[in-house]
């Protein structure tokens, strides 16, 4: 009996245990596309952002949420103000002004330049590129709730995109999570 419970105590951990997201970073992205083209999604972030930590503890950790970007997308996870020496798109890019010293607050990394909106950066920032590493659109800044990011997961993710003006795809969509 004692062992009977033992497994089915094993097995409830397994079943309840959060489905993560399986976050790469930019260095590993152009090999991954290459093997599996599938959409991206970037998490912009930063160490002290307080809206940062909410969305991956409540959006990126939703099982269902993490669950949809692991089967659509390759996720990309990116410190804004980290000393990380990445190469896009054939361009490296590296933060020469990065004090490790600092606690908090740092230099911006000259890559997270690619996701500002209308010049300005916030975060979390969140952004959508295809396959081949074009933005597909506006990056989107602040924090999502699993109910708000849905419908743009799904959107980018099934390829309803190409075809289907966002304004529409929003209005037919049913909502599940």
């Amino acid at each position: 009996m004692r062992y009977l419970l033992i497994f089915l105590f094993m097995g409830l951990s397994q079943v309840s245990k959060a489905q993560e997201v399986n976050w790469i970073s930019l260095s590993e992205l152009e090999a991954a596309v290459k093997k599996d083209p599938k959409p991206i999604i970037v998490d912009m972030y930063t160490t002290w952002c307080g809206p940062c930590k909410m969305m991956d503890k409540n959006t990126f950790n939703n099982p269902k949420v993490a669950a949809y970007i692991n089967k659509h997308f390759h996720a990309v996870k990116f410190n804004a103000e980290g000393n990380e020496e990445v190469t896009f798109r054939g361009q490296t890019f590296s933060n020469e002004k990065y004090d490790p010293a600092k606690s908090g607050r740092n230099a911006t990394h000259p890559f997270a330049g690619n996701f500002a909106v209308k010049g300005r950066l916030a975060y979390p920032t969140t952004a959508y590129l295809d396959s081949d590493l074009n933005m597909l659109t506006q990056p989107i800044q602040g924090y999502l709730t699993p109910d708000r990011i849905e419908p743009i997961l799904k959107y980018f993710g099934s390829g309803a995109y190409q075809n289907t003006e966002w304004e529409a795809f929003e209005k037919s969509m049913k909502k599940e999570w």
